[in-house]
């Protein structure tokens, strides 16, 4: 892979404001050409996009905005993590409707008038040279909660938020009314037109988020909101079309899926997160587990989904979970090895998220050994397994008998704690990347 070189007082080509083109951006691997640049520091290829390294950040709710407008908090954080080196930023959990936020002060593009100050975040992001995502959701029975900010004690009896403090906890919605414990609003069962006004909500949505400048979407069907309740036979007890069945309860998500893609350029990627398990196991009851999760999964590639982002848990307080730290990246792996089992069809890369905090963790999810080669999803949707069916991409003959876990490392907490994390990443792994041009005497040596 070669780069061009800029001058410092290039701008960066589209920004509406002056500052320096990143050319390569932060974060890309300066030796790209070496089989020593290990799988996390090669590009990934996903329809028409490319990213320059394996890192996003994890969507996080930071519960700063104002009636689900972004602010210049949003800018910063969100900012200031693409110009270290971080190949794809993720807007936190954005809500379709107002009623499926989580906090009052959540993320909104329910209405025009909050494109622009997303519009904002995207275009420094893109000034970076690095790629900006979205992740669209509603809460569902988890809605109209105190924000985490709001100090909690011993015996609080209730999280949520009142009208007083900007909640709607009359207008709760899920699909079946089932609360997620005393502690929340009891939501309304939604009727066949709320489901449509949901549907048509995250298409809406997601044309605005086109109008952004958005590089990708990802639809949030996880961590037991509104999508993750309906796939759950634990809180969705429906007994029309969109309840009962496997076929049933996943039947939402489908039609958001299609609508979603429906409004997007074909050359954009559409990414899905999923909860692959609530851990409620140990019931003995019927509930949302892996095997249906690999079900799930292999449907998503005909439907037009290009990367799985897989976490787990967060529809039952009840759940039970063996935390170690590859609890999550290892069921991104299974997924990951049955989907690309599947012969024939389209296919679809798989994310993993999950107290990823070391470099050495960061680098094992995603190296790739020399059978597998370093590969991308095409724009038509097809695997592409060969670095020469990629142009630029670097293929890694290391590591022989390494199970590459995922594609794509999603990181959010280590972010919190270290900005840095990309770039220090690269310096414990010895590889050699580019830094921010002003930012550069400050080089780890």
């Amino acid at each position: 892979m070669s780069f061009h070189t800029s001058t410092p007082r290039t701008p960066a080509a589209g920004a509406p404001f002056y500052t320096p083109a990143q050319d390569p951006p932060a974060g890309t691997a300066l030796q790209a050409s070496s089989p020593a640049v290990p799988t996390l520091f090669s590009p990934l290829h996903l329809r028409g996009l490319t990213l320059t390294n394996r890192f996003a950040v994890s969507p996080m709710c930071m519960d700063s905005a104002d009636d689900g407008h972004l602010t210049d908090f949003h800018l910063v954080s969100l900012g200031g993590w693409a110009m270290r080196g971080v190949a794809l930023t993720i807007v936190e959990a954005t809500a379709v409707l107002a009623n499926g936020r989580i906090v009052p002060e959540d993320s909104g593009l329910w209405k025009d008038s909050q494109i622009a100050p997303l519009k904002r975040v995207v275009d420094f992001i893109h000034s970076q040279g690095q790629k900006a995502g979205i992740q669209l959701g509603h809460a569902g029975r988890k809605a109209s909660i105190l924000s985490s900010q709001v100090e909690r004690h011993p015996g609080m009896q209730t999280e949520v938020a009142t009208p007083e403090q900007g909640g709607w906890p009359e207008n709760v919605w899920a699909p079946s009314a089932i609360p997620y414990s005393a502690t929340y609003a009891t939501p309304k069962e939604m009727t066949l037109e709320d489901i449509a006004e949901v549907i048509q909500a995250f298409a809406d949505a997601s044309a605005r988020a086109v109008q952004a400048g958005f590089d990708t979407i990802e639809i949030h069907a996880a961590h037991g909101y509104l999508l993750s309740e309906s796939l759950s036979p634990i809180t969705n007890r429906r007994i029309d079309t969109y309840g009962g069945s496997f076929e049933n309860r996943t039947r939402l998500l489908r039609e958001v899926i299609a609508a979603v893609r429906a409004v997007i350029p074909e050359q954009m990627p559409l990414l899905v997160r999923i909860s692959a398990t609530e851990w409620m196991e140990w019931t003995a009851k019927e509930s949302w587990d892996v095997p249906q999760s690999l079900r799930l999964a292999k449907m998503l590639p005909d439907l037009g989904v290009d990367l799985l982002d897989v976490s787990t848990g967060g529809n039952n307080k009840d759940q039970k979970i063996v935390i170690h730290p590859y609890y999550q990246v290892d069921i991104a792996g299974q997924i990951r090895e049955a989907v690309r089992a599947e012969s024939g069809g389209k296919k679809m890369l798989i994310g993993a998220v999950g107290l990823v905090t070391t470099a050495e963790m960061a680098r094992s999810i995603v190296q790739q050994s020399d059978k597998e080669g370093v590969y991308g999803v095409r724009d038509d949707g097809t695997l592409a397994a060969a670095a020469a069916d990629l142009e630029g991409t670097v293929e890694v003959e290391t590591e022989h008998g390494q199970k590459t876990r995922a594609d794509l490392v999603l990181v959010g907490r280590q972010f919190l704690r270290d900005p840095n994390f990309v770039l220090r990443t690269a310096h414990e792994l010895g590889v050699d990347v580019q830094w921010p041009r002003q930012f550069r005497r400050g080089k780890f040596s």
